[in-house]
């Protein structure tokens, strides 16, 4: 099994940022890629950023240009910088991982981001 555990979330005022955490524990070996969704009420969970072992990476159009995912392989760790946020973001975060190219087979718990305008 995998355990992750997602940080950083919180308020902020629209065109502030956050930089969400993600730390990876267990049977590591059997991920290749991180991810994070988001969920906001009353919506279905959406791909927002993926990350692949070599680096590769994917984002949502909504978010291009604004988030960047990162991943420190070493510490079995990714990242989530988020700048210029907007209202429309604020959802509750969630880290997955697993096969890249694939929905994730282990979830983190979310954390909550809320975006004031």
């Amino acid at each position: 099994q995998v355990q992750l555990v997602e940080s950083g979330g919180g308020l902020v005022q629209a065109g502030g940022s956050l930089r969400l955490s993600c730390a990876a524990s267990g049977a590591t070996f059997r991920i290749n890629g991180m991810a994070w969704y988001r969920q906001a009420p009353g919506k279905q969970r959406e791909l927002v950023a993926r990350i692949s072992s070599g680096g590769s990476t994917n984002y949502v159009d909504s978010v291009k240009g604004r988030f960047t995912i990162s991943r420190d392989n070493a510490k079995n760790t990714a990242y989530l910088q988020m700048n210029s946020l907007k209202p429309e973001d604020t959802a509750v975060y969630y880290c997955g991982a697993g096969n890249y190219y694939l929905r994730p087979d282990y979830w983190g718990q979310g954390t909550q981001v809320t975006v004031s305008s």
